[in-house]
């Protein structure tokens, strides 16, 4: 009976059109069978198993998978920004707090931050796998079955890395999709973060970068308009993958134990997630290996008075003075100059000077090549050479790092890959001596 099960299931296309008068598609592949083998043999097919532990089988089979193929889209999305990075750890650009600029830094770095926070994205996901992979065939409806099974056998031919034992909470949980959400809207809001930056970035008031051709639209009455369109696109369907999990966790929180048919309507919203961050992710990715980035943004972008931090931090180191009061001195300098409408290189050791003398009563003798070398953008970053700072050679040394990282995630990716892959080609073993 087993063989001629087995054979008839093996015969059955998977894209066959469904008899729509019959409930789901257990009844439709029942049928099927019925239809090879005849109804004394089919009817033995839903032996010891219910809908209720096929399904929830059927959606870790496939969530685990899918999950596999999401990690890597993001790794390659990885490859893509270190790749990038690598080309800019000395094109300076401004570093943003509040959306207004704070302190020079390199694109490479910014790049970095990307790369690090991806890294957190992919590690959650890949702690969440061990969780989805557990196996709930053989719970039956809720209680088990009478029939002598092994499940940790069945477990162990579909690939699975352990059994869920306790049948209620088998059939009945979907704490592995609530976690693979609440994964997924945590990269999604890092896709989004890096969408918006690209997007004000690409604005002309901006211009750090340019936009190809084939990620931006232009207006239908305004020809000079190069809209980022795809990127805005990106940003709201990111708003709709947290909206996915919100829904879902509202499902679950007042569901009583067992099975209910409510946690049906779960799936297609995780399927809906998959997709949605998954070809995301591969967008970002194209468009980061296309990006042009304006190496000489900085040149306009000097008179924000960015780098007055590291003349504080001049008075601090060559004249022993308090930071704080340095801050108040340096500021006051700053709203001088912007009356006077003044850049920052304009700045003398004179107005520094005096400045020093009426707001702290401090007598100084600061030198022009100080001030120079102080709010010198390029001197600026390459001075921040602290652990994690923009400095060239230390984003160098994180980029090489980071490469060493990626590198680790598709040997473990291959490795789950291989078991997956062993344990099917097990599973066809047991079943070609039937």
């Amino acid at each position: 009976t087993g063989a001629k099960l087995l054979s008839a299931l093996s015969e059955i296309d998977p894209k066959m059109a469904l008899d729509q008068s019959l409930e789901d598609v257990h009844l439709a592949v029942e049928e099927q069978v019925n239809k090879k083998v005849g109804v004394d043999v089919g009817g033995n097919l839903h032996i010891a198993k219910s809908r209720n532990d096929q399904v929830a089988t059927a959606i870790r089979i496939a969530l685990r998978t899918d999950v596999h193929d999401l990690l890597d889209t993001v790794v390659k999305l990885q490859d893509s920004l270190i790749e990038l990075a690598e080309k800019h750890t000395e094109t300076l650009v401004p570093s943003y707090t509040h959306l207004h600029p704070a302190q020079p830094v390199t694109f490479a770095h910014i790049l970095v931050s990307y790369v690090d926070a991806l890294q957190r994205s992919l590690k959650r996901l890949k702690e969440t796998l061990p969780r989805v992979n557990l196996c709930p065939m053989g719970a039956g409806a809720i209680a088990t079955t009478s029939f002598p099974i092994n499940r940790n056998r069945t477990a162990e031919l579909l690939g699975f890395s352990g059994v869920l034992e306790n049948s209620i909470d088998a059939v009945g949980s979907r704490d592995f999709v609530l976690e693979t959400l609440a994964d997924l809207t945590l990269l999604a809001v890092d896709v989004s973060r890096i969408a918006e930056d690209l997007l004000v970035w690409s604005s002309p008031d901006f211009g750090i970068i340019d936009l190809p051709e084939s990620f931006a639209f232009t207006s239908s009455i305004m020809p000079q308009k190069k809209n980022p369109d795809v990127l805005e696109v990106i940003r709201a369907r990111m708003s709709q993958v947290l909206g996915n999990f919100v829904a879902c966790a509202t499902t679950m929180k007042a569901l009583p134990s067992g099975y209910n048919l409510d946690l049906q309507e779960l799936t297609p919203k995780l399927w809906e997630t998959l997709e949605t961050v998954g070809t995301s992710v591969n967008i970002l990715s194209e468009l980061a290996k296309n990006l042009n980035v304006n190496k000489n943004v900085f040149d306009k972008q000097v008179l924000n008075f960015s780098t007055t931090t590291e003349l504080a931090n001049l008075l601090v180191k060559k004249y022993n003075i308090p930071f704080r009061m340095s801050h108040k001195i340096v500021g006051a300098v700053v709203k001088t100059l912007l009356d006077k409408k003044l850049a920052l290189s304009d700045l003398t050791p004179e107005l520094l000077n005096k400045t020093a003398k009426e707001c702290a009563g401090i007598t100084l003798a600061v030198k022009l090549g100080d001030i120079k070398d102080s709010i010198d953008p390029k001197k600026f970053v390459e001075s921040h050479k602290t652990l994690g700072g923009p400095a060239p050679a230390e984003v160098k040394r994180a980029l090489a790092n980071r490469k060493q990282l990626t590198t680790q995630t598709k040997i473990s990716l291959k490795e789950h890959k291989s078991r997956l892959e062993e344990a099917d080609m097990q599973l066809k073993s047991v079943l070609q001596r039937y």
